[in-house]
């Protein structure tokens, strides 16, 4: 198996406390920024950042759906890690100052792929798949919080 990872990042006109605070939201404006990939958005435990466990449905290809069960982490200031329960991914957003009034936002999600030649064509398409797919959330993210 080989690992696979997908990072997309993105400047957003607003301070790192404000965007941190957006995105560790489970329990309401995160909801928000999800594009149409993702379903069945639940919040089990918690809601805001460390301790959150948040359950959804990633439809990343018309054939694929990942069922998610994530339980959040903080590790460190401006770092969230999402650790799927059902799989090996886990995705980490941090989120650093990018000079006055703005953030760097840089989001990684990393997964044991298959081997073969499904894994050639997994590790070859599925990180350009889902950085368009939080293309999306990092440009709602931006619209929520540059209001």
């Amino acid at each position: 198996m080989a690992q696979v990872e997908a990072t997309t990042e993105r400047i957003v006109a607003a301070d790192a406390d404000t965007v941190f605070d957006t995105l560790a939201d489970y329990s309401g404006t995160r909801a928000k920024l999800l594009p149409e990939h993702y379903s069945e958005y639940e919040v089990r435990e918690g809601g805001d950042g460390e301790g959150t466990l948040v359950h959804w449905k990633l439809q990343a290809t018309s054939k694929r759906v990942r069922d998610c069960l994530l339980e959040v982490t903080e590790p460190t200031d401006g770092e969230l890690v999402e650790k799927d329960r059902n799989s090996s991914m886990v995705t980490t957003w941090r989120v650093t100052p990018a000079g006055e009034g703005k953030s760097r936002v840089v989001v990684v999600t990393v997964w044991n792929g298959a081997g073969g030649i499904g894994g050639f064509f997994e590790k070859t398409f599925a990180p350009k798949g889902l950085a368009r797919i939080y293309d999306t959330v990092l440009a709602n993210l931006a619209a929520e919080v540059e209001k």
